[in-house]
């Protein structure tokens, strides 16, 4: 294969789901051809894709790279139905979605976090209890991963009991990348969005002290969301507050437990461990491609290759991570290294929103199994450990630990 924008066309399943192994394709792509042309699994035609730092947060941060011009589009993606709704958020551009992201930013103040920051230790005491009572070896996949980001979600969300299962159904049915998954995922997305619509709705009438409430009655100016805003936010709120961060919590604990060496260095300086999460987050590839493109609206040149007016644009996150231009040794794991801003939450206007409710979650979570479990190491060797190969996310399926 060629390795220069000059015809060539990467043909780009983003299957790749070797452990946490880094995807060698893109790393051929982000060394070789880092503004590249691809095909994909599912949409229409072809795309760009582009993998280097400076050149996502141009893509991410340009006016001229438009999120909203996807809407109605058949855009090249991983799976058979776009997972984002038309209306949410992540398909609007500045200004527009400034008012919505001032909005929603009030409800991940730092004294809301810290609301959130009681509640979810609260629930990992209560897991980690039940684990610790059934002794060891124990499925940390089981006990704490899966059930957590769900449970701190909905907590926060206050979402009754009897109606959490039902919903992470739906949530893990939009995220299947099987061929014969379209009809089932229309019918989950629908039926999330109308449970949130009814839900806000509710919330709307009597306002309590969950995050619905607060994003129903949080104020910019005169400026209030709307039902629709309010009932997908929601709904987005669910889906990323719980499937990203059980992801995560499992990676990170694989990763911890398969280099001794850092486990102990956070165990020798728990305070390391803010930071430390930080340099998980960039070194772990926890998804297996791309996410939702832009449109350029005009003629762009970006690394030396014209982009055309009406172009589809993809960005890697995962290669920005891992570019040698902005990070020294990219491919080395340092807990200690200098701080500099990685892409695993998005970048510019689509930066994730609950990212300070899944850094927060994180601490939590890992500040709390190396306190409780000082001798937590695998029950068993790494390459028994079984992994996700069906949807667009990579994790362990089971994590068994003993202590």
């Amino acid at each position: 294969m060629e390795t220069e924008s000059t015809g060539t066309v990467w043909s780009c399943p983003f299957d790749y789901a070797e452990a946490l192994e880094f995807d060698p394709q893109l790393r051929r792509m982000l060394e070789a051809d880092p503004v590249a042309r691809i095909r994909m699994p599912y949409g229409e035609g072809e795309a760009w894709l582009v993998t280097r730092y400076e050149d996502v947060r141009t893509v991410t941060t340009d006016r001229r790279f438009s999120r909203s011009a996807v809407k109605g589009r058949d855009f090249p993606r991983m799976t058979p139905e776009p997972i984002v709704q038309s209306e949410s958020i992540n398909l609007m551009d500045p200004p527009a979605s400034s008012r919505l992201r001032s909005l929603v930013a009030k409800s991940f103040a730092p004294r809301h976090v810290e609301r959130m920051r009681q509640r979810t230790q609260s629930v990992v005491d209560l897991m980690l209890d039940r684990m610790a009572d059934l002794g060891s070896p124990a499925d940390l996949v089981e006990h704490v991963a899966a059930p957590l980001p769900l449970m701190t979600i909905c907590e926060v969300l206050a979402i009754p009991e009897d109606d959490r299962p039902r919903l992470r159904a739906h949530a893990l049915t939009m995220m299947n990348v099987s061929a014969g998954n379209r009809e089932a995922a229309v019918r989950a997305k629908a039926a999330l969005r109308g449970y949130f619509a009814e839900l806000s709705s509710e919330r709307r009438r009597s306002p309590g002290d969950d995050l619905i409430s607060t994003l129903a009655t949080a104020r910019e100016g005169a400026e209030l969301l709307d039902d629709d805003e309010l009932a997908v936010m929601s709904m987005v709120l669910l889906i990323t507050g719980q499937d990203t961060t059980t992801y995560e919590i499992g990676n990170i604990a694989y990763t911890l437990l398969t280099r001794p060496d850092v486990l102990g260095a956070l165990r020798a300086r728990p305070s390391a461990l803010p930071a430390a999460i930080e340099e998980l987050l960039r070194f772990i590839p926890f998804r297996k491609g791309v996410g939702i493109p832009r449109i350029a609206t005009e003629d762009v040149e970006l690394g030396g290759v014209l982009i055309r007016a009406g172009d589809v644009v993809h960005v890697s996150y995962l290669t920005a991570n891992r570019d040698e231009r902005k990070f020294d040794r990219p491919d080395e794991l340092d807990v200690n290294r200098p701080t500099v801003p990685h892409m695993t939450f998005g970048w510019g206007a689509h930066h994730c929103l609950g990212a300070p409710l899944a850094a927060m979650e994180l601490e939590v979570v890992f500040a709390t199994l190396l306190d409780r479990f000082p001798g937590l190491r695998l029950a068993g060797e790494p390459s028994d450990v079984r992994w996700n190969t069906t949807s667009i996310w990579r994790h362990p399926l089971g994590l068994p630990v003993a202590w």
